[in-house]
């Protein structure tokens, strides 16, 4: 990052310094200094729910409380509150808090302990929320190295500004401290990557990579709100993006080992249609075999509704798999959405503390509105997620169950939803029944509907057809079937090269027409899907105009190997 640019932010950099010469004398504030720490590492085990001791901390009264063995803060007495005593015990002691993430740092203990001595005030309109507690190894220090200490680190040091050691990056450079701990807004390592692309200022600069994905923005952020937090000793230092490829590839190569250790069928004969508990919870999915085989792919000129992208006709072939028997539905799609969710429905036995393998799959940010846009959640279709975020799920859903899924190619959806017919619809060229088996704009009373309420296809599938539009694997091409004459060819796939736009499939709750929910149906995705998103940069997870955009979830029977699988979710230019 140069901070020679920064020049727009020597006010704030000066207030900066004048906070860190003062922090002595300065009273704690507890907004910005403590609500973050407790956030991160208290609240997860004591809030409404899982009062663990029958403590919550989620409000100053339920703190003064205490719960089974006392009072947890007794203000202007650090020495008699366990929310401080039990923080600063050795790290091996039974009893130390928290007893997950590792023991919190001495600048936070610190904090904790001086807003004790200080009264303990705390805003009576102010409750807690669980949050995600930043752990700087895993997730600070490869943002720091991929995105900045290349710049900023010896013989490198832009603006005198080095990034390679905590010591160096809290002095910061000739225009002050990098980051101040505690302060985002007076931390220049984070408020510069918030700049827009046109931006001089913006770190890393857009030649280089930048802006960084709402994601990684906001771990900063989170970070330096819990106290900048940076083990003593660790050096950091510069990488390059071959290198993420490698660390993704071994945590696929991890998820590939838990599969293959998990197999069951392994033959077509032995398919059989099966429900599962997302482990650890009680949220449920189904899954129906579809045989392998062979079919004409694509449609006449003579359907009607029939589109020029839907020719030529040719012959496909499909290797057996499994399809999800509805699309995925908010309780599946949330726990992986939300992390605290997840931590709350997952029992003890299969804590995801514990499961390492899903838990290296990076998850969504939190939305800045209510996803569901009124229609409701529950059993109702997840949606508004981009393909990014639905490849996510699938890799998440594999680390978590030891079964290999992802997203259907475009000629597995069509092959599944045909269900060996030949005609517009699995049941007939005429439209009438549709009715019976879809949701679209002539009964679903403007919005989407729980899954599975119509009648299944002859394979067993429900809202094949219309509720939500269905992601694929594939770019969409307006011709890319002339590439498969004369064919016939092995499990085709168009393979992404660029953001947009990609392959839907099977028409929505809002399609007048009915001829958009045949089986040839063929949309792209747009960048308009996510034209009213305010943030800059616009999120990776989310298509926020897109209000009937869900997906399905498939498994082949045969699984590739871990670079395939890696290809399969993360295709590298989906992430918009």
């Amino acid at each position: 990052m140069k901070m020679n640019k920064l020049v727009v932010f020597a006010a704030s950099v000066v207030m900066g310094m004048v906070v860190m010469r003062a922090r002595g004398a300065e009273k704690v504030d507890f907004v910005r200094d403590v609500k973050p720490i407790l956030e991160g590492a208290c609240v997860s085990c004591h809030k409404s729910g899982k009062a663990e001791g029958e403590l919550q901390l989620t409000t100053r009264a339920a703190a003064l409380a205490g719960g089974e063995k006392g009072p947890s803060l007794v203000p202007g007495k650090p020495a008699e509150s366990k929310l401080y005593t039990l923080t600063v015990l050795p790290a091996d002691h039974d009893d130390i808090m928290p007893p997950k993430g590792g023991p919190l740092a001495k600048i936070q203990t610190d904090a904790v302990r001086k807003w004790i001595e200080e009264g303990a005030a705390w805003p009576e309109d102010v409750s807690l929320k669980q949050t995600r507690r930043i752990n700087f190894v895993k997730d600070v220090q490869p943002i720091l190295e991929f995105n900045c200490v290349a710049c900023h680190r010896e013989g490198h040091d832009n603006g005198r500004l080095r990034l390679d050691t905590r010591e160096l990056a809290f002095k910061g450079g000739e225009n002050g401290p990098g980051i101040v701990p505690f302060r985002t807004k007076q931390s220049p390592v984070y408020t510069t990557t918030t700049l827009s692309a046109d931006d001089d200022a913006l770190m890393p600069p857009t030649k280089k990579g930048g802006p960084m994905p709402k994601e990684k923005i906001e771990t900063l952020a989170l970070w330096i709100e819990q106290g900048a937090v940076w083990p003593d000793g660790l050096v950091l230092t510069p990488k390059k993006a071959e290198e993420a490829a490698g660390d993704e590839l071994a945590a696929v190569t991890a998820i590939h080992k838990k599969i293959l250790a998990n197999l069951s069928a392994k033959t077509e004969a032995e398919m059989k249609a099966y429900s599962n508990a997302i482990p650890g919870t009680a949220v449920m999915y189904g899954m129906v075999p579809i045989p392998g085989g062979q079919f004409v792919m694509g449609s006449p000129a003579t359907e009607k509704g029939h589109r020029p992208d839907e020719s030529p006709q040719h012959p496909v072939k499909i290797p057996p798999f499994w399809m999800g028997k509805c699309e995925v539905t908010w309780n599946e799609y949330e726990l992986f959405m939300y992390t605290d969710q997840e931590k709350v429905m997952t029992v003890d036995t299969n804590s995801p503390y514990l499961d390492k393998v899903s838990d290296a799959v990076s998850r969504p940010t939190k939305p800045y509105v209510e996803m569901s846009f009124g229609m409701g959640k529950g059993e109702n279709p997840a949606i508004c997620m981009t393909q990014h975020a639905a490849n996510k799920y699938c890799q998440w859903l594999s680390a978590k169950t030891g079964h290999y899924y992802r997203l259907p190619t475009e000629a597995e959806w069509e092959y599944a939803a045909r269900a060996g017919t030949t005609t517009a619809y699995f049941f007939g060229n005429d439209p009438a029944p549709l009715k019976e088996y879809a949701w679209f704009a002539k009964n679903s009373d403007f919005k989407y509907q729980k899954v599975g309420r119509k009648k299944p296809s002859p394979w067993g599938l429900h809202d094949i057809y219309g509720n939500v539009i269905e992601w694929c694997l594939d770019q969409y091409e307006p011709k890319a079937y002339e590439k498969f004459l004369p064919g016939p060819t092995d499990d085709p796939w168009v393979r992404a090269t660029k953001p947009y736009p990609h392959v839907v499939r099977g028409g929505h709750w809002d399609d007048e027409e009915v001829e958009m929910l045949r089986s040839a149906t063929r949309r792209g995705s747009s960048a308009e899907w996510k034209v009213q998103d305010p943030q800059l940069p616009k999120s990776i997870w989310y298509h926020t105009d897109a209000h009937w955009l869900g997906f399905r979830i498939v498994r082949p029977l045969n699984v590739p190997s871990p670079e395939e699988l890696l290809k399969a979710w993360n295709s590298g230019v989906e992430k918009e």
